[in-house]
């Protein structure tokens, strides 16, 4: 095949309804587009263990759930002998989970337990309870469970055995009590900030406008191309949480920026919708070296008196570039388009893999005649 079905897949995607000029630009509401500065997210982190496993815990070499285990029944009373204890069905694990903001006491939020020993599987296990504290080291909620495992693995005697998805890995749907909440504060003297998702002064320009024109002359200004400042209105100012309710849902188109992701691992390339492309000519070939290893019999003559037969390899080395090495590699002729989809066909013309497309579209942005700015991840 001339080009690849990925590379047909590609002209495809940027072809369907991706020709918009900037004028046509769908707009977006600000709660897509920014977040509030001081309404944020906080991570939690816990040290606990799961019982009730089939055998699947950890073993002696990874003594942290029997030391931790052996803790917790002494604290409930119970006394024995250390080196009795020799469970499977404990395991040792970390809990992490993530408590949103304005989250109030008795909330319930989503916990992740993950094995932190040598535990085959978790799954049938029980998360007993786990304090979860956050960076400064005070506690803000306590999990405790049944865990949900998105796989599970079985074997034989004879050693054989089937597994799917990772058993080492858990959650436990609204497995945690929010017991302390985190004050939230994003009015201050008056004024809150927006925090643009995408960095981008045109962006902070049209949403300051934007405001202003909802909510009066001189509500909003952008601080820089991430933040854009908005006083509250004297009426709002009791009811702040009004303003916010209406200000997310004002329509503002974005700036978008005129950009090519390559991938080169995958061979996936994705371009925004700004792309532009200058008449240009390009001729492109690819080297490629074939080497063939031939097993070649060497025995001795019909009259010889000594020597054995041996099998040795024989190498051949081809070298060519281009479908006819003794021509010149073609050069295309690029008449410039200036709409994405005009770009995917003039690209597609070409008829190369994505590999080459991805040395090509740096080629031509190296040129100038790709108006684009290229990453390569």
């Amino acid at each position: 095949m001339r080009i690849t079905h990925l590379l047909r897949a590609f002209a495809l995607v940027l072809m369907l309804g991706l020709s918009l000029s900037p004028s046509t630009a769908k707009a977006d509401r600000l709660r897509e587009l920014c977040d509030v500065v001081g309404v944020r997210e906080n991570q939690l982190i816990g040290y606990g263990i799961v019982t009730g496993l089939q055998g699947t815990g950890d073993n002696i070499t990874a003594p942290f759930a029997n030391q931790s285990l052996i803790a917790l029944l002494r604290r409930m009373g119970v006394q024995f002998d250390n080196e009795q204890v020799q469970l499977r069905n404990v395991a040792a694990v970390l809990v992490t989970a993530t408590i949103p903001a304005f989250a109030r006491q008795g909330a319930r939020i989503d916990v992740t337990v993950s094995s932190m020993g040598n535990a085959k599987s978790l799954q049938g296990g029980v998360l007993l309870q786990t304090p979860l504290a956050g960076a400064d080291r005070q506690v803000y909620a306590v999990a405790q469970g049944a865990l949900i495992v998105g796989g599970y693995e079985a074997g034989g005697r004879s050693g054989s055995s089937v597994k799917v998805n990772v058993t080492t890995t858990g959650r436990v749907p609204s497995g945690a009590l929010v017991e302390r909440e985190i004050a939230t504060s994003f009015v201050s003297e008056g004024h809150l900030t927006l925090a643009l998702r995408d960095a981008d002064f045109t962006t902070a320009s049209r949403i300051a406008s934007a405001l202003d024109k909802a909510f009066g002359e001189g509500t909003a200004s952008p601080l820089d191309g991430g933040a854009v400042r908005v006083t509250v209105p004297e009426a709002m100012k009791e009811r702040p949480v009004d303003m916010l309710a209406k200000l997310v849902d004002i329509d503002v188109s974005p700036a978008t920026a005129a950009r090519v992701v390559i991938n080169e691992r995958t061979g996936t390339i994705v371009a925004g919708g700004d792309v532009r492309l200058s008449p240009v000519a390009i001729s492109h070939g690819s080297l490629s070296i074939v080497v063939k290893e031939t097993p070649v019999v060497s025995q001795p003559g019909a009259f010889a008196t000594g020597g054995d037969t041996k099998v040795v390899d024989r190498t051949d080395i081809t070298a060519q570039e281009g479908s006819n090495p003794d021509a010149p590699p073609p050069m295309a002729y690029l008449s410039g388009a200036a709409t994405l989809a005009d770009v995917a066909k003039a690209l597609t013309s070409l008829g190369v893999t994505p590999r080459d497309l991805a040395s090509i579209l740096q080629a031509l942005r190296g040129a100038g005649a790709l108006r684009a700015e290229i990453v390569v991840q």
